[in-house]
């Protein structure tokens, strides 16, 4: 079994981005998914800082002049009111009714980071998140209950890991995706949440 990398991880979060959706990307892993977006979607990304029409860093003399700055205030307005389709984000800890952590650890020598979680979190249409699936010592990041302070509670519809696709539903954590040689038990075992194994479960494969 191997895990997916980071930029794997990226495209297949890519993937399920819709045709003509607004999309804000969070800071640090989130931000490779704009790499990856198929070449027949035009996907509109959004920062809070005040940018609109961003995408993936462009070669020398490939820059693209589309696109809008504006001051921040304004990019939350889009944000409050809901004008964008999903947000992508990191995340620390994810439970399994949805809710999120991924502002702070308590953690003195980590300076918490909210930027604005707190508000995409409750208001873009959909959250997505995008975290490895356990720590480096190999705590599990998806759990019952988060044991970190909350970003926001019962936000994420889904979650992509190097492990797995994860749909949280009202039926509990819903495993779509797993990557190849790994088993559904030794998901679970990696996961403090219950996980339920999807029917029509599929084979989680990248390109290289």
């Amino acid at each position: 079994m191997t895990p997916l990398s980071r930029k794997q991880m990226a495209w297949r979060a890519a993937q399920d981005l819709k045709d003509g959706t607004y999309v804000n990307l969070g800071i640090g892993l989130p931000t490779l998914v704009a790499d990856y977006i198929p070449t027949d979607r035009e996907i509109v990304f959004h920062s809070e800082n005040g940018i609109l029409g961003l995408g993936r860093a462009p070669a020398l003399g490939e820059e693209d002049p589309d696109g809008s700055f504006f001051h921040h205030n304004d990019a939350f307005l889009m944000i409050r009111g809901g004008h964008i389709d999903v947000c992508l984000m990191g995340a620390f800890e994810v439970s399994e009714t949805g809710d999120l952590a991924n502002w702070s650890t308590e953690d003195p020598s980590f300076p918490p980071g909210v930027g604005g979680a707190m508000d995409l979190a409750v208001g873009a249409k959909e959250v997505r998140i995008l975290v490895e699936h356990t720590t480096k010592d190999g705590k599990p990041r998806i759990r019952k209950h988060c044991g970190y302070p909350l970003t926001a509670e019962r936000c994420v519809s889904r979650i992509y890991t190097n492990l797995a696709v994860l749909d949280v539903t009202p039926d509990g954590l819903v495993v779509r995706e797993l990557v190849e040689g790994l088993g559904f038990e030794a998901l679970q075992a990696r996961t403090e949440a219950q996980l339920v194994l999807a029917n029509d479960w599929q084979t989680l494969k990248a390109p290289a």
